[in-house]
């Protein structure tokens, strides 16, 4: 069975908007070809401290990337490093603080933005320093490094709908377009990864409330969507009750078939329904 995974982290969509907009991966869901849970973030639902949760499966306590101001690398085993271990190839079309995190502090914008092979535990790299660089174009970056290097564990990491939704508000026109947009990259691409035998998870960092702000506790900051497409996990939607955001990293090395972190959740007590 295939252990190849892509990781799809749209920035600051909440599990409402995503319902409304997706139109292909509620259809998806509907025709029982994939799963959907209802997932409460962690909190600060902030940008560091998520990418650090959602890839060491821990929480702010435990992982020490309490703000945005951590401008550091992860000192825990994180889902990219587990797959360096596992002799894997990693790659991330993503913002250049997953770059921070997994790969070199500070970086360059000059000298960063394409990695390659280096010593960081991100192998291939397209980072972007701009908040409202365009979905098209994050999405062509993963594509081309899925196409030339054909990664085990890829992260397509786009930041579109978290710049307009800080810019206009969660229940603006333009949030709500920029949520149907990226699903629409979505729609376009997906049937070529699953036809090519990829796990697909779709998920979400934090949500944004009416203001343009996340950070904070309530229901519009911490509850966001995950979609999986992977025969290794049962089809269904599993929304009733939310599961926690610390369930994404050791779902993804489920997926890729290598043994979680020590201090992850065991996948069996996430939530997740896996065959």
């Amino acid at each position: 069975m295939n252990r190849k995974t892509i990781l799809v982290l749209l920035d600051a969509c909440r599990f409402d908007s995503m319902t409304e907009n997706a139109g292909f991966l509620e259809h998806m869901i509907e025709y029982n070809k994939g799963a959907k849970y209802r997932v409460k973030g962690e909190i600060p639902s902030l940008s560091r401290p998520i990418y650090e949760t959602i890839f060491t499966g821990l929480p702010v306590s435990e992982h020490g990337v309490t703000s945005n101001f951590h401008s550091r690398m992860s000192c825990c085993e994180n889902v990219f490093s587990l797959c360096i271990k596992n002799e894997m190839t990693t790659a991330a079309a993503a913002h250049f603080w997953l770059s921070e995190l997994y790969n070199c502090v500070p970086y360059h914008p000059f000298h960063d933005r394409f990695y390659w092979r280096g010593d960081g535990a991100i192998d291939h790299g397209i980072f972007y320093s701009d908040d409202h660089y365009p979905d098209n174009y994050l999405y062509g970056d993963g594509e081309f490094l899925r196409r030339g290097y054909q990664p085990d564990f890829l992260v397509y990491h786009s930041m579109e709908i978290d710049y307009y939704g800080h810019k206009f508000g969660a229940h603006s026109k333009e949030y709500e377009s920029s949520v149907s947009h990226v699903t629409e990259i979505l729609a376009a691409l997906m049937p070529r990864w699953i036809a090519e035998g990829y796990n697909v998870v779709i998920t979400s960092s934090y949500g944004m409330n009416d203001y343009g702000m996340h950070g904070g506790d309530t229901d519009e900051q911490r509850m966001v969507p995950l979609y999986v497409f992977s025969p290794k996990c049962k089809n269904g939607r599993f929304t009733d009750e939310s599961i926690s955001q610390l369930a994404v990293a050791p779902l993804l090395c489920h997926l890729l078939g290598i043994e979680a972190g020590e201090k992850m959740i065991p996948i069996e007590n996430t939530g997740i329904h896996i065959e």
